[in-house]
């Protein structure tokens, strides 16, 4: 029998080759999901396909709107399947997806490619999210996924190298098909990548768990007590707006549609935004590479700060905070202040979502938890189907230099609600390692 430390640093082995790979998974999601909107400027000059900015703003939408389908059915999806083949699947669709984006000879056409990579990208972030909370070290499971989160705006930074790089010798196509890539990836992770241990075990499969944790050394996790079906579900659901629940419940689900209208709006037009304003395309995607550094600094710092100080509170400041970054970006300063303020704007925005997911948890019920982040997260994401399609509206009415404040206004909203919200109380359970960070984008 393996002595103690023997099966830690195999454990932790383990652990760093499951973080590694959903770590390279993530950063491919993220730079699908911002590439977009780092060839967006070109195609907008160039009229191509004729795209004016309320068809721009509409393939934002589509993207978002197929990851809104994909996240919803991942759960069910993975409970068919299993984790890893779902992962596996997520990659190919999207990458595939981008394979027709670069080959679009129509609107129409990419527009079906933008819709399919959402439905990948939107599958793949929670499935990547459960199974390295299933293989965390014990104790820094938190600490973990809020690691792999960085990988989203790693991509991000990603999209608007490449972009920088391919559109003027080669064109945007190539960015497209540089996001075809991933596909090549998938191999790796179905031959690398275990299986989710949680998953054998619920599925009956106990000896393949069995066997996998004997050959890594790691500890099998408990058979769950029981699915739950689907009137205990409901009754999870109905459990939300019991009493005076439903006030606070609508509380978060507001907050969270401005907080990822926010996102999604902001990661779709920040460099066609900065163009307008009077920036060079070059100093504009930069722009996009600085927001998503921003992001990373944010998603590190974010968790100590609500242990700190709580959830509730620094999801109101932190968006705030965003609000006037964001509308400080709609007044033409020096490059270098303008920088600062993108920096800061990304700490605090991505991190500010983030933690209206921790509140949610916190005082969320154990019974009902997993059903209220998980509703928290599907309501935002419609916020996050309708930010890139006003910020297309508003550049088609020539008010593209009022998207600022548009997006400005949506985080004081989600201030506002979730300020209430934290005033109001609520419950205050002790949240499980982790679980304050599932659900986040």
């Amino acid at each position: 029998m393996s002595s103690s430390p023997d099966l830690a640093a195999r454990g932790s082995r383990l652990a760093l080759l499951v973080v590694g790979l959903c770590w390279l998974a993530v950063l491919f999601d993220g730079l699908d999901m911002f590439v977009y909107g780092s060839v967006l400027p070109h195609l907008l000059e160039t009229k191509t396909f004729g795209l004016t900015p309320d068809t721009a703003g509409d393939l934002g939408s589509y993207a978002t709107f197929g990851m809104l389908v994909g996240a919803l059915a991942a759960g069910t999806v993975a409970d068919r399947i299993g984790r890893k083949k779902l992962m596996v699947g997520c990659v190919v669709l999207f990458s595939l997806a981008s394979g027709v984006c670069a080959l679009a000879g129509g609107v129409e056409v990419f527009g079906l490619g933008r819709t399919l990579a959402g439905v990948g990208l939107g599958g793949l972030l929670p499935t990547a999210i459960s199974m390295v909370s299933d293989y965390a070290p014990r104790g820094r499971t938190a600490v973990t996924i809020g690691l792999l989160m960085t990988a989203h705006h790693a991509g991000g930074i990603l999209s608007a190298y490449v972009a920088k790089w391919l559109i003027d010798p080669v064109g945007w196509r190539a960015a497209f098909w540089v996001c075809v890539a991933p596909l090549l990836f998938a191999p790796v992770l179905a031959t690398f990548l275990p299986e989710s241990l949680s998953f054998l075990v619920a599925k009956g499969r106990t000896e393949e768990a069995t066997a996998l944790a004997a050959r890594h050394d790691v500890e099998l996790p408990a058979a769950a007590s029981g699915r739950k079906s689907a009137a205990d579900r409901f009754d999870a659901l109905a459990g939300l707006f019991r009493g005076g629940e439903w006030i606070q419940t609508l509380l978060y689900w507001l907050a969270s549609f401005g907080g990822l209208l926010l996102v999604y709006g902001v990661a779709t037009w920040l460099p066609t935004l900065m163009r307008a304003e009077g920036y060079a395309l070059a100093n504009a995607l930069t722009f996009v590479v600085v927001f998503n550094l921003g992001g990373i600094v944010g998603m590190l710092v974010a968790g100590r700060a609500a242990d700190r100080f709580g959830a509730p509170r620094i999801s109101a400041v932190w968006f705030a905070l965003t609000a006037a970054g964001v509308f400080l970006l709609s007044v033409h300063m020096s490059t270098a202040i303008t920088m600062i303020v993108v920096f800061l704007t990304g700490v605090f925005l991505n991190s500010a979502q983030t933690m209206i997911y921790a509140t949610v948890s916190i005082r969320s019920n154990p019974d009902n938890r997993a059903t209220a982040v998980g509703w928290t997260s599907g309501m935002g994401r419609f916020g996050a189907v309708f930010g890139p399609w006003l910020g297309g509206q508003l550049l088609a009415a020539g008010n593209g230099d009022r998207g600022f404040t548009a997006f400005a206004l949506a985080g004081v909203s989600s201030m506002v609600f979730i300020g209430i919200a934290a005033l109001r109380g609520g419950r205050r359970t002790p949240v499980p390692s982790g679980q304050e960070l599932v659900g986040a984008h």
